[in-house]
């Protein structure tokens, strides 16, 4: 309990993959309150921006309630009846490889388990995959090639004790900001330094000892030569070579190779390399800038190599540590929710592996080859190849390289069912049968974070409406397709049990995955079990791997590959200069389909945009505030300019996050085509070619309303606020009467209006009054719109006499732009208290503000604020 007196329940976040422990109470209302787990390994009791606000997140006003057919509400047995038949008759048409599942990592282990056994074992293909391709799958392709598992051999703690620590394509301050505060926390404990590599200047470089701004996809050169100054140092743990194989055609590959590529400076080349050898615990951890390349399992082995050839890993503090970005995304690797693989880290290609699960499964056949991993897969659905599929919690209408493509498949494919908590999505809006699925906080069952820890998720609200629990659904449908024994579960526990179970075959097998030691759970002890790291097995082990070898290749040696750097496959020209990168931010995550509910999580960045350097804007023409307009041979996409030197020349950066729902033309991923690794099957999401111009508007608006709007305008972008909604737009065609538009706009015939017109700036304001309240206003110019956008956005649903100025009173100060979403700080409220209060730093910041104290990912923000002050100063 929590000193309010109510009870709280232990469960996890559902957001990344740090895993991160939250207590939940219910308000007795539908709402939840939500504070970090303090006896929670992963996170101590921090939490995101993210993770604070899960209890805006869980309302229902988007929220699927019935089961739907072609947009008409049906019951559930009307619904499962046709989604089973369709596949059976498919099947039986087709044949098993007609069909396919794309799922996700935000499905429950248990979720995902009947997902996989019905595929693989029943239905007979291998067609399921996961948006965990999109993530880190080149990570999974890597580490079997080196380990013959894809095993993480890290641990948070390692982070607590390193001396080194060297973030590759990981911008952990944004994306995993808990981790980020542990790695700055052993740094003022034991002095820990922190490197990072990355093409773009991110807020992990605030606290870096070294940036490597290499150039990108050129991580095996940087790497090859790491490891051909080892060897010239005479650094190698020979004791330790002799657990690993293919060490000399490695390094004779590495020598080979030519770290010009990375565009790096010699002398911060020879830092880092000096660096690396001379410092004892080093954690090397990576993410998406390292898996999605078309060279991406290269990469992870490049980093393994270095790794391997001084035996640093399997010791406390020292090891290579890859960061996924999803609640359950090793919980699907766990399961075999990959097209290329079974559960329990079987080899799906392995007769033996196949026969052991066929006979625990009591399964008709077992598939002897690969499925269609997901660039593939719809591909495949674009051809005709499959004809019926199923997509769970995931949106590749948005998430998939060239993604219009994937739009247009999917609304042509012969059968297409969703399951989700909403329908409201770019891909729900595609198919054919809608199912309403239970969400976070409804469900209940174990996810895997990165460092190997099973966590429990549990449910403290009721389903709501028709809801039903993923497993349920997908079990349901394998008794009406003819398997009633197979899939008779009567709740999570059960599954969990029989997954435990066959995880001690696999372990039996000489696999690394096995928690059979839980195998007996009953259900009171599933529903009380701790965070717990497997394995959790019959045999002792000590939790942690490859300390002495014992590598999971048949003759128990771990392997170094020889690689040579190999340059993105899109190359730029003089049609598509530019090299795009795309990722996440702050305080969104995927889609926005849960972050998006948030109004404090869209107040600091609240559309989409691009970052570029300030050479490039002016060559372009492009000023502040800017739209820019992007295009490559896929697709195109308009977005915000932010123009800063963090960007390189000839490189842009673009977030992932904006839907059709959102901001239509900031769909990133339309321009991104869908290159992908030879051996891992991920997309190349971090080297695209476009071009970019200016977007030569007509006009731009901004506007605030107490009621969604849908407008019709090239660029628009939608945020929700605490009072509403927020707007931005532009368009090039002009518009001859504003009133009658913004009627439309904001659906308010009848209401009252407030005007300002000046016709010949192209200026408009507009604002409408119901009962004596504010229900919308829209500012309309020639030029980007200058108005104070959060004062405007607290001000709808009252009284508003004056909005039309745009600004607020002088008796009212103006937070200003949302700079920590934790607290609700806004940059102007920083700026006066370090201009009236002396504050001198972060730290004091934070003390006066509470600005920084929670997650710590604004800090970078703060600081950068702080270095304001004193040009602000001189220049007055």
């Amino acid at each position: 309990m929590d000193g309010s007196g109510m009870p709280e329940t232990r469960s996890t976040c559902p957001y990344c993959g740090v895993g991160c422990g939250v207590l939940l109470r219910p308000d007795g209302q539908g709402g939840l309150t939500v504070r970090g787990d303090p006896d929670h390994p992963a996170n101590m009791g921090r939490l995101c921006s993210k993770g604070a606000a899960l209890g805006e997140t869980v309302g229902l006003e988007e929220r699927l309630l019935t089961p739907q057919i072609n947009g008409a509400k049906a019951s559930w047995d009307h619904a499962l009846d046709l989604v089973a038949k369709t596949f059976r008759t498919t099947i039986a048409s087709h044949g098993p490889d007609s069909v396919g599942f794309y799922v996700s990592g935000q499905l429950l282990t248990e979720d995902y388990y009947v997902a996989n056994k019905l595929m693989k074992g029943f239905i007979g293909s291998a067609n399921i995959d996961t948006n965990s391709r999109l993530c880190m799958a080149s990570t999974v392709a890597g580490q079997k090639r080196a380990f013959g598992t894809d095993t993480v051999p890290g641990t948070y703690e390692d982070l607590d004790e390193a001396d080194l620590v060297v973030l590759v394509g990981s911008n952990l301050a944004w994306c995993h900001p808990v981790l980020y505060q542990r790695v700055l926390a052993a740094r003022e404990a034991r002095g820990t330094r922190i490197a990072v590599i990355d093409p773009r200047r991110t807020a992990s470089c605030d606290a870096a000892d070294l940036h490597l701004a290499l150039e990108p996809g050129s991580d095996v050169a940087l790497f090859n030569h790491l490891l051909t100054r080892i060897h010239e140092c005479g650094a190698l743990d020979r004791t330790y070579l002799a657990h690993v194989e293919g060490f000399d055609d490695a390094v004779t590959a590495a020598f080979a190779d030519d770290v010009s590529v990375t565009g790096l400076d010699r002398q911060d080349i020879a830092e880092f390399c000096d660096l690396w050898v001379g410092t004892d615990k080093v954690v090397t951890v990576f993410s998406q800038g390292v898996n999605q390349s078309s060279s991406g399992t290269d990469k992870v082995n490049a980093i393994l190599n270095c790794h391997l050839a001084m035996g640093r890993i399997g010791r406390l503090g020292s090891g290579p540590f890859s960061v996924t970005g999803q609640p359950n995304a090793m919980g699907g690797r766990e399961v075999g929710g990959l097209a290329n693989m079974l559960a329990c880290h079987l080899d799906l290609e392995s007769a033996e592996h196949r026969a052991t699960v066929q006979e625990f499964w009591n399964a008709p056949s077992l598939p002897d080859a690969p499925g269609l991993k997901a660039v593939e897969m719809f591909r495949a659905v674009a051809q005709g190849g499959i004809k019926a599929l199923w997509i769970i919690h995931t949106n590749p209408v948005v998430s998939m390289p060239d993604a219009d493509a994937v739009r247009k498949a999917i609304g042509a494919c012969d059968f297409t069912v969703i399951s989700d908590i909403t329908a409201q999505t770019d891909t729900a809006r595609c198919a054919d049968v809608v199912l309403p699925a239970t969400g976070w906080a409804e469900k209940t069952g174990t996810v895997t974070n990165s460092d190997r820890t099973i966590s429990r998720q549990r449910a403290v609200l009721a389903a709501p409406g028709q809801a039903r629990h993923d497993w349920a659904i997908l079990a349901d449908v394998g008794r009406r397709m003819g398997w009633p024994e197979a899939f008779d579960y009567d709740n999570p526990a059960e599954i969990f049990r029989e997954y435990a179970a066959l995880s001690g075959r696999a372990a039996q097998m000489g696999r690394d995955f096995d928690i059979s030691g839980l195998r007996d759970l009953d259900d009171r002890a599933y529903d009380g079990l701790d965070p717990v790291r497997w394995p959790v097995g019959a045999a002792h082990h000590s939790g942690r791997f490859f300390t002495h070898g014992g590598f999971f290749h048949a003759n128990g040696k771990a392997r170094m590959l020889p690689l040579r750097w190999r340059p993105p496959a899109a190359r730029v020209t003089a049609r598509y200069p530019f090299r795009l990168n795309t990722g996440r931010i702050r305080d969104q995550w995927h889609t926005m389909t849960r972050t998006g509910l948030a109004a404090r999580l869209s107040a600091h960045l609240a559309e989409p945009y691009v970052d570029l350097h300030p050479t490039d804007a002016a060559a372009l023409g492009v000023g502040r505030a800017d739209l820019v307009a992007l295009e490559s041979p896929q697709g195109k996409a308009i977005l915000r300019a932010r123009i800063t030197d963090a960007q390189k020349p000839g490189q842009l950066f673009a977030p992932i996050h904006w839907t059709g729902e959102t901001a239509p033309s900031g769909r990133i991923d339309a321009v991104v085509a869908d290159v992908t690794d030879p051996v891992s099957g991920q997309p190349e999401s971090k080297a695209a070619m476009v071009a970019a111009r200016q977007f030569a508007a007509e006009w731009y608006g901004f506007a605030v309303s107490t009621r969604p709007v849908h407008p019709r305008a090239a660029y628009w972008a939608r945020a929700r606020t605490q009072r509403g909604w927020r707007l931005e737009l532009a368009d090039t065609h002009k518009v001859a009467d504003w009133e009658a538009e913004a009627r439309r706009l904001f659906d308010l015939p009848d209401a009252g209006i407030q005007s300002i017109k000046d016709t010949a700036r192209g200026s408009v304001r507009l604002a409408f009054h119901q009962h004596g309240r504010l229900s919308a206003a829209l500012f309309v110019s020639r030029t980007p719109v200058a108005v104070m956008r959060d004062y405007l956005c607290v001000m709808t649903g009252g009284p508003a006499p004056d909005i039309l100025t745009g600004r607020p009173p002088a008796d009212r100060p103006d937070p200003g732009p949302t700079l920590c979403a934790c607290l609700s700080v806004g940059v102007n409220t920083v700026l006066r208290a370090i201009e009236t209060d002396g504050l001198m730093s972060v730290d004091e910041i934070g003390q006066a503000l509470g600005a920084g104290t929670n997650c710590g990912a604004c800090k970078p923000e703060l600081g950068a604020l702080l270095a304001t002050v004193p040009a602000r100063e001189a220049a007055e």
